[in-house]
């Protein structure tokens, strides 16, 4: 009795689902950092002044990490220790994002832009005075020296987002052989009715991870970058600011943290073990747990009895030799290359989203980029988390095989392109700004020349046209600067400064004696711009996750069209392929092509160009959604082909089945059943659907 009740205590809490355990954090972890540094995309651009593109060169450096070593983890790691290679590549994370956050104790104090170049004590009185033609630090032209640009570029800090760069691609690598790994070591050693469930539950809390991160990047956004370093009374500027910059290093601190402590518990789990469901017929038959690994069942009875130094002098030459075979055999089967280009050209479209779509919402719509973040993980990342255990249950309860997994795949892709499609409608116009979207007198601009911000009301002030110093009058409209709005005189320090008797204000008004004040800050856009973003994050959210339900079905379609000892490989060439056309260029050319539309560029200390500050919007909206439309449509017509050749797959291997069978009947009736039963074990090579 006792001997019974043993194998029964043991699959209470099997070493299979301490793995799913672990792999589950590690799904967080990584997903936990991954969506931080999407989150902190803005802050960095505008710490570093650099454009989008440069940004997007940034962001892609996890993927070229990632190519630097995924062909090899891939396909040595899934005949080595796959748990330690997992738990190593967990380390090699944190070290990455504890070096993405080192530039922040090397650089000095964040400095923005200002049209005030000196600041004031809060004990004084002095007040400035923005529109005078004698003003010591008004320069027409703002061009420095040579000499001192040279000196201004050799300041420490200058060049530190390559920390950054290497942060990032630090932690691409250490993240690579977590999927193909872990994914492959799942479907091994589980029943295979549950390995849809089973990845299902792992994605879904990984995304407990972007939730997080994105939770996380929202509340380092609102802290100033220099916190408990600097007193927040003398910052004039708020988290609305396009200069503001939060503290973006912190929260790679916590990420690191966590992902060091996610790589622990694989170092004291098997290499292998048992099918699940097999433990009790391995104890009965005297096998210990990693007696037998069931991806090669056919392994001969002497040969496990070998000694272990046998295997180690066959890892890497035995290995190296059948790598370039398994990678022929893994391109011959024709499912797997639609899997890819279908996969890429989806990936595309959705790392260009992610990664600006905080941009997005906060040009588009004026939310604030910690609103933007914020709301990213607190409604849309759930409902992507709702859709993809959705559509693991659904796989499971239906018992679909990979044809019924194709056709739920390619029913979410379609329908959340249709949703996608509508946000095009909920547009907000341009934010007014004089002399840039709209003139003076509050008339739509055609097109924005420098010298339109220079008008009568301004025209004695010999205002710089180059710095970014925002205010807001009492009609909404904004002027890109105390000094480009008239103004005459200010009183108050900091944030609540004020500026007075400006001019350009004064033109705008009916009534002369009303106020022709102007405060800090960019004005908000107008009220049906709200009901307009309401309306985008309703559809955005439904849209998460009619997608999100096609997750794990995709997943299941490669796994169920991939020969069993090739599962590893293909799931690592995969990744391979997709990150590195996915990753990389997605970021890039969106970045360069959304620079484009910039109406109004930053200056850095030093005199170059810096990060942007104010974008058209209806070229911004166009410019992006057009990008996704067309990856999406391309994603939609590779689904359509790719579940045609599924089906045309399943109706041959059908097929072959019932010829077998019907041989098998006839062998019946003219040989003995031990022919027979030998005949109907034969194993079909070229399909595993």
């Amino acid at each position: 009795m006792s001997v019974d009740t043993k194998p029964r205590r043991e699959a209470c809490c099997s070493k299979l689902k301490l793995f799913l355990v672990s792999l589950s954090f590690v799904y967080f972890a990584k997903a936990f950092g991954g969506s931080y540094m999407k989150s902190s995309v803005t802050q960095i651009e505008r710490r570093f002044d650099i454009p989008s593109s440069l940004i997007g060169v940034i962001d892609g450096s996890f993927e070229i990490g990632n190519l630097l070593v995924i062909a090899f983890v891939s396909y040595f790691g899934a005949k080595l220790h796959r748990p330690r290679i997992i738990g190593t590549g967990c380390i090699i994370m944190a070290l990455g994002s504890f070096l993405t956050a080192m530039p922040h104790f090397f650089q000095g104090h964040y400095k923005y832009e200002t049209s005030m170049s000196h600041s004031l004590e809060d004990n004084t009185t002095e007040t400035i005075l923005p529109c005078l033609t004698n003003h010591s630090t008004v320069i027409e032209n703002d061009m420095p020296s040579e000499e001192s640009k040279a000196a201004c570029e050799k300041e420490v800090g200058s060049s530190m987002w390559v920390y950054v760069f290497l942060g990032n691609m630090l932690r691409g690598i250490g993240e690579t052989p977590i999927t193909p790994l872990g994914m492959s070591y799942v479907d091994d050693f589980s029943r295979e009715e549950n390995t849809a469930f089973y990845i299902a539950c792992i994605q879904t809390v990984g995304i407990l991870g972007p939730m997080l991160g994105f939770m996380l990047g929202s509340f380092c956004a609102k802290i100033y970058v220099d916190i408990g370093s600097v007193d927040l009374d003398s910052v004039s500027i708020n988290d609305k600011d396009s200069r503001w910059v939060g503290a973006w290093w912190l929260g790679f601190l916590v990420t690191g943290i966590i992902m060091m402590l996610s790589a622990i518990p694989f170092f004291f789990l098997p290499k292998s073990m048992p099918k699940q469901g097999q433990e009790e017929d391995q104890d009965q038959a005297g096998l210990g747990p990693h007696g037998s690994n069931m991806e090669h069942d056919n392994f001969l009875p002497g040969e496990k009895s070998e000694p272990k130094d046998a295997e180690k002098d066959v890892k890497f030459s035995e290995l190296a030799k059948d790598f370039l075979p398994s990678l022929r055999r893994l391109f011959s089967n024709r499912v797997f290359p639609l899997i890819i280009l279908t996969s890429l050209v989806a990936v595309n479209g959705f790392i260009g989203i992610i990664t600006f779509k905080p941009k997005y919402m906060e040009q588009i719509y004026g939310q604030s980029a910690s609103k933007a973040i914020f709301l990213i993980g607190s409604m849309n990342l759930p409902a992507v988390a709702l859709g993809v255990i959705t559509g693991g249950l659904v796989l499971k309860k239906f018992r679909l095989g990979v044809v019924g997994a194709a056709r739920v795949a390619l029913g979410a892709s379609f329908f959340s392109f249709l949703l996608l499609l509508s946000q095009y409608f909920f547009q907000c116009e341009n934010a007014e700004v004089a002399g840039l979207t709209v003139s003076y007198h509050g008339i739509s601009e055609v097109s924005y020349q420098p010298e339109s911000m220079v008008s009568e009301c301004n025209r004695g002030c010999s205002c710089s046209l180059k710095h970014w110093d925002p205010v807001c009058s009492s009609s909404g409209l904004s002027y890109a600067s105390p000094c480009l709005a008239g103004c005459q005189t200010s009183s108050g320090s900091g944030k609540q400064m004020v500026f007075h008797n400006c001019t350009c204000v004064g033109e705008m008004l009916v009534r002369p004696a009303a106020n022709m004040s102007v405060v800090l800050g960019q004005c908000p856009r107008q009220k049906d711009c709200d009901f307009m973003f309401k309306l985008y994050m309703a559809v955005s959210v439904i849209g998460a996750f009619v997608s999100a339900c096609g997750g794990t079905p995709g997943y299941i379609v490669l796994l169920r069209s991939i020969q069993p000892d090739l599962k590893s490989l293909a799931l690592g060439m995969q990744t391979l392929i997709v990150r590195t056309l996915g990753g990389i260029p997605p970021p890039i050319y969106f970045g360069a092509l959304i620079d484009r539309t910039c109406l109004k560029w930053g200056t850095k200390r030093c005199g170059g160009q810096g990060a942007c500050r104010l974008y058209e919007a209806n070229a911004f909206r166009i410019t992006f959604l057009g990008l996704v439309y067309t990856l999406y449509l391309m994603a939609n017509l590779l689904w359509v082909a790719l579940y045609y050749r599924i089906v045309q797959r399943a109706r041959k291997a059908s097929l072959r089945q019932q010829a077998k069978q019907e041989k098998g009947l006839e062998a019946n009736g003219q040989t003995n059943r031990r022919a027979s039963v030998n005949m109907l074990e034969d194993v079909d090579r070229e399909s595993t659907i």
